[in-house]
C-alpha cells in the first residue's frame, strides 16, 4: 500500500512538477493538491493522508499556521516544508510549528522522493544549508531560565503530542502532579498555555 501525500503549494507548475514526481514512485502516492491551508485543512479527514509537502507563503493562512492546525488533527502527521526560504528564523517557526523537514524548492525529484522516505522512516529530512543552521544554532549561549529536569520530562512529553494520562503513565506521576509543574513552567517562562510553553523551550533551547 502506497503513503498518502497531499500537496500545499500555490505554484501550480510546481506542484503538478512533484505530484509527477511522487506518483512515478513505488511507495507514494498524492491523493489531493491544494493551492491554500483552508481548503486543505477542510479535506484532511477525506483525504486521510499522513504526509504533507507544504509551502510557507501562501495566500491567507500561512504554512506555519496550517502546520499548527493540521497538527492538532492528525498530531503524528509528517509535514514537509518546502520554500525558497533559507532564513534561520523562519526555520525555526516552521520546525516549532510541529514540521518534520525543511526542503528548498530547487531540490532534484530523487532528493524529494528520499526526503519522503526518510520521515517514514522517522527522520527528519532538510537541505545541507538549513541542516547547518539547525546544528550551528545549538551554539547559542545558553538559556537563563533554568528548568528542572522533571519540567524538562514533562514539556518533552507535551512537545511529543502526549496526553495527560499519557505523560503520566510514562513518567509514573499523577495528572494532579503534571499540573503542579506546569504551574511552575509558566511561571519561569512566563507564557499560558502549552503550546507557548513548547515553543519557548525550544526558542531556549531547553528542550
Amino acid at each position: 500500500m502506497k503513503y498518502k501525500v497531499v500537496i500545499i503549494e500555490d505554484n501550480i507548475p510546481l506542484s503538478e512538477a512533484f505530484a509527477e514526481v511522487i506518483d512515478a514512485s513505488p511507495n507514494f502516492e498524492v491523493v489531493a493538491i491544494y493551492d491554500n491551508c483552508e481548503d486543505a485543512i477542510k479535506n484532511l479527514r477525506k483525504d486521510c493522508a499522513k504526509l504533507f509537502l507544504m509551502d510557507i507563503e501562501l495566500p491567507g493562512m500561512n504554512g506555519v499556521e496550517g502546520t499548527k492546525e493540521i497538527k492538532k488533527v492528525f498530531p503524528k502527521a509528517n509535514i514537509i516544508m518546502v520554500t525558497v526560504y533559507e532564513n534561520s528564523n523562519v526555520v525555526f517557526e516552521a520546525l516549532c510549528a510541529g514540521a518534520s523537514g525543511y526542503l528548498t524548492k530547487n531540490l532534484q525529484p530523487n532528493e524529494l522522493i528520499d526526503a519522503l522516505e526518510e520521515c517514514t522512516s522517522g527522520g527528519a529530512p532538510m537541505s545541507i544549508k538549513i541542516a547547518k543552521m539547525v546544528v550551528s544554532s545549538f551554539q547559542k549561549k545558553p538559556s537563563k531560565i533554568e528548568l528542572s529536569n522533571r519540567e524538562k520530562d514533562v514539556l518533552l512529553q507535551l512537545s511529543e503530542g502526549n496526553s495527560y494520562d499519557s505523560i503520566a503513565e510514562h513518567l509514573f506521576i499523577s495528572k494532579n502532579t503534571i499540573k503542579f509543574h506546569l504551574k511552575n513552567i509558566y511561571i519561569k517562562l512566563q507564557v499560558n498555555s502549552n503550546i507557548e510553553a513548547v515553543q519557548k523551550a525550544n526558542k531556549e533551547n531547553l528542550l
